[in-house]
């Protein structure tokens, strides 16, 4: 497994636990917004892979820290994220695992073998409009659509969040997709934030407090539990 870079404590990654964060380097999508773009590209960085340093960060804070969020990038993307996860759970952590929702198969295989306490899952945007939001000219979303789905079954605690977009996300767009996912226990409007390390800016922006408040509203009578990230 190739991991790009840690943070050794974060109080925002992994909700209501100190943690540290891991990321995982590659990505399948190509969303323009990202802002870790040299995560999705990793040849960017020219760094060699970090996990054992992370492991070694991780043994020597036991007892310090309470959890780890996996995220990238997109983790799932590395067939041996399992045994990255096995080793981190024996160490006694609590695990939060970042995914794009694109290899259902291997979420769930994380999930039954106990290896995630917390997923987090991407909503790129309404179901039509997904490729576009993921950069990439083609884009099946049966695959998204079924870890959605296992999410929304309960199988683990789980958050669906959606990076809020002016150039892509419109109210009309956000409430395609809250619909996409009625029922979510937990939804989440990110405001977008131009981190410098954008896969692809041009056209594209934040939308205000006051819009982003405004688009939660349009949401909220089909997913009542939805809340804001990044807005004061």
């Amino acid at each position: 497994m190739l991991v790009s870079g840690l943070q050794k404590l974060t109080l925002l990654d992994y909700p209501g636990q100190v943690a540290c964060t891991v990321f995982t380097g590659g990505c399948n999508f190509r969303c323009p917004y990202c802002h870790n773009a040299s995560l999705v590209l990793p040849e960017r960085l020219g760094a060699q892979d970090g996990t054992d340093a992370a492991l070694a960060f991780l043994e020597k804070r036991r007892g310090v820290l309470d959890g780890v969020a996996v995220t990238g990038g997109e983790p799932l993307l590395h067939d041996d994220l399992p045994d990255f996860l096995r080793a981190v759970r024996a160490m006694g952590y609590k695990i939060k695992l970042d995914t794009n929702g694109s290899f259902p198969e291997r979420l769930r295989a994380v999930v039954e073998e106990g290896l995630a306490d917390r997923v987090a899952m991407d909503i790129k945007n309404a179901p039509d409009l997904y490729a576009r939001t993921a950069g990439l000219r083609l884009l099946d979303i049966a695959a998204v659509e079924r870890s959605k789905n296992y999410l929304l079954e309960g199988h683990v605690a789980y958050e669906f969040r959606t990076t809020a977009v002016r150039g892509l996300h419109t109210a009309e767009s956000l409430r395609e997709a809250a619909a996409w996912i009625s029922g979510a226990a937990e939804y989440y409007l990110q405001q977008f934030r131009d981190s410098g390390d954008l896969l692809a800016a041009s056209g594209l922006g934040a939308f205000t407090d006051e819009e982003m408040r405004a688009l939660a509203d349009a949401v909220r009578p089909i997913v009542p539990s939805v809340r804001l990230r990044g807005v004061d």
